[in-house]
């Protein structure tokens, strides 16, 4: 999945969630790209609990926090979840902003699984 020169990406379905890893740079240049294939996915007929792994993200700014606030809003919308795998960078940007429980941080995608099939129980 190619959302732009500076973010690539690949998708995962599964029966209850998709899984999305993300490498390269989440900014206001791939930001819309990004957000609008996201939803897209969101609103389609596959899974609405969504796991984005930012683990091998490089950059984060406002832009990209603006995105996934919104991914979060769709899913949410759609009875799904968002749930983010960062690295420590990602975590840094989110935590300035007070947005690490909205956003649903997760040390890893074992974790992130693990509150998916939580929810559902």
């Amino acid at each position: 999945m190619n959302l732009t020169v500076s973010l690539r990406g690949t998708r995962d379905v599964k029966e209850n969630y998709q899984l999305f890893r993300l490498t390269g740079l989440l900014d206001a240049f791939s930001e819309p790209n990004f957000r609008k294939a996201i939803v897209g996915f969101i609103q389609q007929d596959g899974p609405k609990n969504i796991i984005l792994d930012l683990s091998q993200i490089d950059f984060l700014d406002s832009s990209g926090l603006g995105a996934l606030v919104q991914i979060a809003k769709e899913a949410q919308n759609n009875n799904g979840s968002l749930q983010i795998v960062p690295n420590p960078r990602v975590t840094q940007t989110v935590k300035l902003v007070r947005l690490e429980k909205f956003l649903s941080l997760q040390s890893s995608v074992e974790a992130a699984l693990e509150n998916i099939k939580n929810k559902k129980e």
